[in-house]
């Protein structure tokens, strides 16, 4: 089966290795060394961020470990907070436990955003504060700017350093009146993945001060994430810094623009109901089979792939997917969405 077109910017034909390469010949030349790719995105994103030293690594599972586990050396303390719906938590089978023994204090609803007063109810000693920006998993939710800069200052007052998981920042400094280095100067650490909105290949960065990147450097040694060739990911990046990144308002206003229309629709309803990101769910009076086994019909019939995979819900007749606009969504306009989504029961 061919998937001919995405609203997902994870998969479709932009993703695939030969439309990659042909995009990213454009980015090495005859003179580019292997290791000119890996030092231009680190000093690109350590500008953008606004932080002295960046550090390239092949997964952003690794550089979120090594953050927390250099913020623990350094505190003594082997316990970081973080939303109960935590990217380390729910996605990556608890490596921070299994590899580096550190605990996960979850804080707050796990349907909400994470507040000062959750955090203030922590009650112990933490090396970190984890703030994933957007909350992805309920639905791209991003705090006001002002409760962030008042979290990372509780953070600090107590002793702990406070990391950004910022898989989605690019994404998420659209929702704010605030650039990228301003957004960053809140945190000690901040993690940017590489392959979503950007559409690279695979990897991560995490930028900090030069001390914490120099710790960083050796766990991820340690790791086996030192690579020594990987101009190929870094070099993809780096194409997306340059074509999608500019983007990223027009992103945001497209996915408004769908998710109005699917609100005003009423068969199926967004969360939230304005997005300020480019990424949002969307909610349907369908059972998660039913939704997965429509949209699997939906592909072999028209090759259109309008989401990867449905996400339960505590009422087994309703579910709900996500919605993150990239270029291949604006391919898509807001009516078009919505009669994909209605047409949805008719494929069961």
């Amino acid at each position: 089966m061919q998937i001919r077109r995405s609203l997902s910017h994870h998969s479709g034909p932009r993703r695939s290795p030969h439309e990659v390469l042909r995009r990213l010949s454009a980015y090495v030349t005859p003179d580019t060394a292997p290791q000119d790719p890996v030092r231009e995105l680190e000093d690109r994103v350590a500008g953008l961020l606004g932080k002295p030293r960046a550090l390239f690594f092949p997964s952003g599972t690794m550089a979120q470990q090594v953050a927390l586990r250099v913020h623990a050396e350094r505190t003594g303390r082997r316990t970081f907070a973080a939303h109960p719906q935590t990217h380390l938590q729910v996605w990556e089978n608890q490596g921070y436990s299994a590899v580096h023994g550190l605990r996960l204090h979850p804080v707050g609803d796990r349907n909400a955003l994470m507040t000062l007063d959750d955090l203030r109810a922590a009650g112990e000693p933490l090396a970190a504060v984890v703030i994933e920006l957007p909350q992805r998993d309920i639905g791209g939710l991003l705090p006001s700017f002002e409760d962030l800069a008042a979290q990372a200052k509780w953070a600090r007052e107590s002793g702990a350093a406070v990391h950004c998981d910022g898989a989605r920042l690019w994404e998420a400094q659209t929702g704010y009146d605030a650039t990228l280095a301003e957004i960053s100067a809140l945190f000690d650490t901040v993690y940017v993945s590489l392959y979503k909105a950007l559409e690279g290949v695979r990897g991560a960065v995490l930028a900090g001060d030069d001390e914490t990147i120099a710790q960083a450097a050796v766990w991820r040694r340690r790791l086996g994430g030192a690579v020594v060739d990987a101009w190929p990911l870094a070099a993809a990046a780096l194409m997306g810094m340059d074509v999608n990144l500019p983007r990223m308002p027009e992103f945001r206003d497209h996915a408004r623009r769908i998710a109005a229309a699917v609100n005003a629709d009423g068969f199926a309803h967004t969360t939230p109901d304005v997005p300020a990101t480019p990424l949002f769910h969307v909610h349907l009076p369908l059972s998660r089979e039913d939704a997965q086994r429509a949209a699997r019909n939906l592909e072999e019939e028209t090759g259109i792939r309008l989401f990867l995979y449905a996400r339960s819900n505590p009422d087994p007749r309703r579910c709900s997917f996500e919605v993150s606009v990239g270029i291949s969504g604006l391919e898509f306009t807001p009516d078009e969405v919505v009669e994909l989504i209605k047409g949805l029961p008719s494929r069961v």
